[in-house]
């Protein structure tokens, strides 16, 4: 829906929704990627799959991450509507590389140590335990693509640490720049 188009993204932890929210709340139109576009699939041809069976925790963790895509025609159908100015897709997708190109800017969400990430896993799955995070696999994997930044795509940094009013500053300010 906007002019201008941009991608919020970054490990489980740093912070995609609640600067969604915050962006909402100054009146700013935000798609939920993780609630309005998310299903799993085959990240090159993004056909659909089916869960499989999985032999231990952590295959199940490693399935859904690599898996989770989003709706390709509804992030063009966005995109295309050019009804308000700026629109901000947050949340995490394993099919970037398919719609990067059709937007304006990335902003990475950031957090450098472990322990933030890990509390904010904690408080998340203290409101919702079927959120995800809680389980000690998936805080290795958080563990392993925070090292590694793998599946994160290029961006302009953001330091989310920082409190959440200036992240959205500094977000909004860059998006004028």
């Amino acid at each position: 829906m906007g002019v201008k188009n941009y991608l919020i993204e970054g490990v489980s932890g740093t912070g995609k929704t609640t600067v969604a929210e915050a962006l909402q709340r100054r009146g700013y139109h935000v798609v939920h990627g993780d609630r309005e576009l998310k299903y799993r699939g085959d990240p090159k041809t993004g056909e659909p799959l089916e869960e499989p069976l999985h032999t231990s925790e952590w295959d199940k963790a490693v399935w859904r991450q690599k898996h989770q895509l989003w709706d390709i025609d509804k992030v063009k159908a966005v995109i295309a509507d050019h009804s308000v100015s700026i629109s901000f897709f947050c949340g995490g997708s394993r099919n970037f590389p398919h719609f990067i190109d059709l937007l304006d800017g990335v902003f990475i969400l950031n957090v450098d140590d472990l322990e933030t990430l890990y509390r904010r896993l904690d408080e998340r799955v203290a409101r919702d335990p079927t959120d995800w995070g809680g389980k000690p696999e998936e805080k290795e994997l958080v563990a392993k693509l925070h090292r590694t930044k793998e599946d994160i795509p290029h961006g302009i940094s953001i330091d989310a640490t920082a409190p959440l009013e200036s992240v959205v500053d500094e977000i909004l300010k860059k998006c004028t720049a």
